[in-house]
């Protein structure tokens, strides 16, 4: 039985093909495209009307992915910017009456355990863990283990959030950085109150992926370098320092495809991603691209059985 699972987030839009066997997850197609639907948004605005067409291009090309594939069950998910917006309602009618697809606006807290599912599949012999998955418009923390997840928050910032509200202006002033740092530490502190230091982290989506690939020094995406890849402190303070030097069309040309769609919020990313290192105090990153869309699918089998 094939599957397919969509996550429509605030930067990308990503498409899983997968095939069920013995109850297990085996991934046939993985896409991933960057519409950045939530560019210029603000809540109870309106998503712009090229990105809205740019979306729906989008999930016709996935959607003729899924009728070659035979898929037996689409699952469609749609994240912050599809949350926050005032347009929203009638971008999912459209996308029913043109392309046939059933999109479901999920809450933060949802796509919190789901994001959770999906990264626990990546290490599944991890028990205690954190799960970060940072989006465009939000970031998901969830802690958890095994058998449940103990505490879990949506927090209203992501790459392209955060770069619109801070580091818009390249190079980045003192000042930028500062009040950039003060931001997410305050942001993010509470966590220290429901999280032990120093659990595993495993860090979801496109900010880990695509800096792991950095790390190897990998011009394209290869999942078998890249899943359960490992980020040290010493390794992103060596990609921060990196990365401050350059504006998103020089990180583009330096880095090359692996970066293409976020080489001008990948920065923020890895703010996030270091910040939170620091209030978990934990030594190690692990990197999965296992996030929301992998954990509607296994969401998806655990309901069948």
């Amino acid at each position: 039985m094939n599957i397919a699972s969509i996550d429509i987030g605030s930067n990308t839009v990503l498409l899983l093909i997968a095939k069920i066997e013995k109850s297990q997850l085996v991934p046939i197609i993985n896409r991933y495209e960057s519409p950045r639907l939530g560019k210029d948004l603000h809540i109870g605005g309106n998503i712009q009307t090229n990105r809205i067409e740019n979306l729906y291009d989008i999930l016709r090309s996935y959607n003729k992915e899924i009728i070659a594939h035979n898929c037996e069950n689409i699952i469609v998910t749609a994240t912050n910017a599809m949350r926050i917006a005032a347009n929203s309602q009638e971008i999912i009618k459209n996308i029913k009456n043109d392309i046939g697809l059933d999109v479901q606006i999920i809450s933060g807290n949802e796509e919190a355990k789901l994001s959770y599912l999906g990264a626990s599949s990546s290490i599944p012999n991890l028990n205690e863990k954190v799960v970060i998955d940072i989006g465009g418009g939000s970031t998901e923390i969830i802690y958890g283990n095994s058998k449940e997840i103990i505490f879990k928050k949506s927090f209203q910032t992501g790459v392209v959030s955060l770069t619109e509200k801070f580091l818009n202006n390249f190079p980045y002033s003192h000042i930028a950085l500062k009040n950039t740092d003060d931001y997410l530490h305050n942001l993010f502190f509470e966590i220290k109150e429901h999280i032990p230091l120093e659990l595993p982290i495993i860090a979801v989506a496109g900010t880990p992926t695509t800096l792991s690939c950095i790390k190897q020094d990998l011009k394209d995406y290869v999942e078998e370098k890249v899943e359960g890849s490992q980020l040290e402190k010493k390794d992103l303070i060596s990609l921060k320092e990196m990365l401050i030097k350059f504006n998103g069309s020089e990180i583009k040309k330096k880095f090359g495809p692996v970066v293409y769609g976020r080489e001008d919020v990948l920065f923020s990313g890895l703010l996030i991603l270091m910040n939170i290192m620091e209030l978990t105090n934990s030594p190690i990153i692990n990197v999965s691209g296992r996030g929301l869309r992998y954990g509607n699918i296994i969401n998806y089998i655990n309901e069948l059985k």
